[in-house]
């Protein structure tokens, strides 16, 4: 299996920071992002949809997080054929633009010149993640006036060999790309060209309905949860996406998302559910499931997820008094124990080590229970 992040798409809904799950002390716009990046590994960029980034923003972003952590971006609203606000285009461009005569725009109202700019600036304009290795994928999010067709399929390759080197996902919101008769053929497609499907959770019934089929077509995975807010077709988005999970809905897509990671080197997994607390406090819960998961596979001999991040030296080796392996002169031997301890986890991530408990217990409980971001400690148990 590959490795998963967990996170949201968003980290500064005014709704979220009134929820006080921001500690007082995280005040300004930088201390809610350092805060948030140390809760999680990954963030979707959703202010990106609405208007041209700035390279500033980024190089903002990638300077407070720490090496590892990954930004999805939401592809900007004209270059998934939405309806675009033409005070949303840069003032330079706007009179190109706007000869159509309208304050929306749609792609087909504008010249192709001016498409190709807004691309170039998208694109450079995030560049400093890309060059700090922090820029994730940039999320194609279709509307649902985009049915399935041989022209739709050729532009969301055309997107794709646009912003290549750096990657793309796909979102769909029209029903037609995944009914029964076409999900074959709309997955094949993805495949063929690299391309990571997202998969979706959502209210169903609706036009926009996309069933959650859950599928790698890559090598990255992408999952977002959207919640099941009875008001889908509100107008409202917090009516729309206020939605909290239960801890019951969380633990049944737990296996269901390590199924879907092991197609893939790497996973995200987004909360979409963006009103108050909601989708981080899911996305911790889902989180530290998946981590016990994990932490069950280790004890079998698979590469869980303390093995994966070994690989990116972000863990040192516990010393677990009793188990035979790792002892220093003077430590007991397996059997001069009253039984033999059994070890739950054998790495801890350096920045988090403290000194060692008793009988290898590298951390004492109360800071076990602190630790978010590590999978822990090793334990022992009589």
């Amino acid at each position: 299996m590959g490795s998963i992040l967990v996170g949201t798409a968003s980290w500064t809904d005014k709704t979220l920071i009134a929820s006080g799950w921001y500690p007082p002390e995280a005040d300004t716009p930088e201390k809610r992002l350092r805060y948030y990046a140390r809760q999680f590994g990954l963030v979707e960029v959703d202010a990106t949809y609405y208007a041209l980034p700035a390279e500033q923003t980024a190089t903002s972003w990638a300077e407070r997080t720490p090496a590892g952590f990954t930004f999805n971006v939401k592809a900007f609203s004209l270059f998934t054929q939405h309806p675009t606000p033409l005070r949303a285009l840069p003032t330079d461009l706007r009179e190109a633009a706007g000869k159509a005569g309208k304050d929306r725009l749609y792609l087909s109202d504008v010249d192709s010149a001016v498409v190709d700019q807004a691309w170039e600036r998208f694109l450079l304009a995030l560049e400093p993640l890309r060059q700090a290795g922090k820029l994730g994928a940039i999320l194609l999010q279709f509307p649902p006036w985009f049915p399935i067709s041989r022209a739709r399929k050729d532009y969301i390759v055309a997107c794709a060999e646009r912003v290549a080197p750096r990657r793309v996902c796909v979102e769909f919101r029209n029903r037609t790309w995944m009914t029964p008769e076409n999900q074959e053929e709309t997955l094949g497609f993805l495949a063929s060209h690299q391309l990571p499907y997202v998969c979706v959770d959502m209210p169903q019934g609706y036009p926009s309905s996309i069933p959650p089929v859950l599928s790698a077509t890559s090598d990255l995975a992408v999952m977002r949860l959207h919640g099941h807010s009875d008001k889908w077709d509100s107008k409202d988005i917090y009516e729309r996406f206020g939605y909290r999970y239960s801890d019951a809905e969380l633990a049944e897509w737990a296996p269901k998302i390590r199924d879907l990671a092991s197609g893939a080197e790497m996973t995200h997994v987004l909360f979409n559910n963006c009103y108050s607390n909601y989708a981080q406090v899911n996305a911790r819960t889902l989180a530290e499931r998946l981590e016990a998961s994990d932490l069950y596979d280790d004890l079998q001999g698979k590469p869980g997820r303390a093995a994966a991040a070994d690989q990116h030296r972000d863990l040192v080796p516990v010393d677990v008094i009793g188990d035979g392996l790792g002892q220093r002169p003077g430590d007991p031997q397996p059997g001069e124990l009253p039984d033999t301890p059994v070890v739950r986890e054998r790495f801890v991530l350096a920045d988090d080590l403290v000194p060692a408990g008793v009988h290898g217990c590298c951390l004492p409980w109360p800071a076990r229970r602190r630790c978010r971001r590590a999978l822990c400690c090793g334990t022992t148990s009589t």
